[in-house]
């Protein structure tokens, strides 16, 4: 079995229980799980394999928990770039309409090449339009090529503007035919076991282009099948709006009528989730997959993270879709999400104590959100969202996936010498220089190392020119 080490490292987050942070440490890797992991000295010096760290940080791999990898033909597209999410969705899916099956496989492949050297080694994707013979087999092939542990949800729309929906009826599909190919996924492809590379997921699209019993029918399934369960949820006010007025019901409790709340869900955005929903997500440990730059880029509002996670609630970080974001780097994503729990703080005010007064100063009013509360998010918090419990941590037993960031690198100049993990979230965001997914090496020295990233960035880039002259 192969062994590699990751010889010697500047500093080591393990991100474990203990929260502990290692100087000149070590990680021994068999096969692709983590056997030892501590002081330089005291691990073997040679393997298979050998990474000298000596000026590196090293991270779990990332885990993004949302995202559209086929929007990534359709970033910067005129005509929406200023646009909010209903507007925007409705400018996007004629051209989504023309999407082919090799389009998928290249925006796939470019959608995780993008992830790889951002130091994200886990993501989940959210694919829910399938025209023209399109499959989730498409990902699925493209993620096991270039070596992305992945999560395939089997999304969906069900409901055309004929019958209310949102999306065109062109685009949507019909119910039976839905649940007899995620059921096919779920028998072909999933694996629940201990490192699992593929998992499969059932993921409606949301309130506003699904059916109740879809989504009735769809939780009846994963549950059946032991799989998790995921979809879009309270984005935005538009989204509030919708579910009011169609159902009579504010998000959350939507989903509670449909079993849409529990330990294997997650939901994406949850911007405008109120405080009875913030209480019936902690009580049920329903899961949330926080995109602060796509809730930026289409001013659907700032999430109550802080408040989320206070109450219990499982966060993780999602990039959202590549023409929503318009990028996904989850070193990035974890940045933004700091940046923006700050802000959120500063616009409700300065904080009163029990007494009435109001409390001056950083040391008795602490930040909504630590460097190192954002890197959670980014690992740990990511991998509880998606039900793993052998990722997301540096420990041993759990896979040998992580990140390696050169602190010679001009991001870190001033900062690193100070604190190399908190300036991995509070400097520019800087590129993986080593990712490690299941004890595979896939970005070397900053390259991508499983797959020719040119030929990928060419194929990508004439599917992105026709599929917007098709439109």
């Amino acid at each position: 079995m192969n062994t590699l080490l990751i010889h010697n490292a500047h500093t080591i987050a393990a991100l474990n229980d203990a929260g502990d942070e290692f100087r000149n440490a070590s990680v021994f890797v068999r096969g692709n799980i983590i056997e030892a992991i501590g002081p330089a000295a005291q691990l073997p010096s040679t393997a298979d394999r050998v990474i000298d760290a000596q000026h590196h940080v090293v991270i779990p791999g990332m885990v993004n928990t949302h995202h559209h990898m086929s929007q990534s033909l359709t970033r910067a597209i005129p005509g929406v770039q200023n646009a909010e999410l209903f507007s925007w969705l409705t400018g996007l899916y004629p051209i989504w309409a023309g999407l082919q099956p090799d389009m998928i496989y290249a925006s796939t492949q470019t959608a995780m090449a993008e992830l790889l050297l951002s130091g994200c080694t886990t993501s989940s994707d959210h694919l829910y339009i399938y025209p023209n013979g399109v499959k989730l087999d498409d990902c699925i092939a493209a993620a096991q090529e270039i070596g992305m542990r992945f999560v395939a949800t089997r999304g969906s729309m069900s409901v055309g503007q004929s019958k209310g929906g949102l999306p065109p009826d062109r685009v949507v599909e019909q119910e039976d035919a839905i649940l007899k190919d995620t059921q096919r996924l779920i028998e072909r492809y999933h694996d629940a076991s201990h490192g699992a590379m593929t998992q499969v997921a059932v993921a409606p699209c949301s309130p506003f282009s699904v059916s109740q019993d879809l989504m009735r029918l769809s939780a009846e399934m994963a549950r059946h099948y032991g799989v998790r369960l995921h979809t879009h949820l309270a984005e935005n006010d538009h989204d509030i709006a919708y579910s009011l007025e169609k159902f009579n019901r504010t998000p959350t409790q939507y989903a509670e009528d449909l079993g849409w709340l529990g330990h294997d869900v997650w939901h994406a955005h949850c911007v405008k989730l109120d405080d009875e929903g913030i209480s019936l997500f902690a009580a049920t440990r329903t899961g949330i997959a926080h995109c602060p730059c796509s809730n930026m880029r289409l001013a659907s509002g700032i999430a109550p993270i802080r408040k989320m996670i206070e109450a219990g609630v499982p966060v993780g970080l999602g990039v959202d879709g590549s023409a929503s974001n318009d990028a996904a780097h989850m070193v990035n994503e974890a940045r933004q999400a700091m940046l923006l729990a700050r802000l959120r703080k500063s616009l409700e005010g300065p904080q009163v104590s029990a007494e009435g007064k109001t409390i001056f100063g950083c040391d008795t009013a602490p930040m909504e959100m630590t460097a190192r509360d954002a890197l959670k998010l980014a690992t740990r918090g990511g991998a509880e969202v998606l039900g793993r419990k052998d990722i997301g941590q540096l420990s041993v037993g759990y896979c040998a996936d992580m990140a390696l960031f050169d602190l010679r690198n001009l991001s870190f100049a001033g900062g690193a010498v100070h604190d190399a993990i908190g300036s991995l979230m509070l400097c520019a965001s800087a590129p993986a220089a080593y990712t490690v997914v299941n004890g595979r090496v896939v970005v070397s020295e900053g390259q991508l190392a499983s797959v020719d990233l040119g030929n990928v960035i060419e194929r990508h880039n004439k599917f992105a020119v026709q599929l917007a002259a098709g439109h």
